[in-house]
């Protein structure tokens, strides 16, 4: 696994939250692609110098929400396939031109909302 994870024991976040938002993100951003294997949990939680109840709880809520599968013994991998790839990658490049030009997240977001709301040309 290529993600980067980390604490901040100052945030007011608790630490399950802090790790599946950041690996929730990594995959939403491509970062972390279809099938990448996760750590162990209590590989994870030796890194973080975290409970594994901690990163368990993280995996689980992950699960949960569809990013990635648990198989057992095989490990957590990241869910997904080309055509969720592909939809990632354009809404991380549209974010990225939408802040380059300075355009605030609400008037991005109503942009893509308008556009979707258009019928499609044929």
């Amino acid at each position: 696994m290529s993600a980067r994870l980390s604490i901040d024991p100052t945030s007011g976040d608790a630490p399950y939250e802090q790790i599946r938002s950041q690996i929730a993100r990594q995959v939403a951003t491509g970062d972390l692609a279809a099938g990448a294997r996760l750590p162990t949990v209590r590989a994870l939680a030796a890194t973080l110098g975290i409970a594994a109840n901690t990163v368990a709880r993280a995996y689980r809520e992950l699960e949960h929400a569809g990013v990635v599968t648990t198989r057992g013994r095989n490990g957590t991998v990241v869910n997904g396939d080309d055509g969720d790839r592909a939809a990632k990658e354009a809404a991380a490049a549209y974010a990225d031109a939408m802040r380059s030009l300075g355009v605030r997240q609400d008037e991005a977001l109503e942009l893509v909302r308008r556009a979707l709301d258009r019928p499609v040309s044929s």
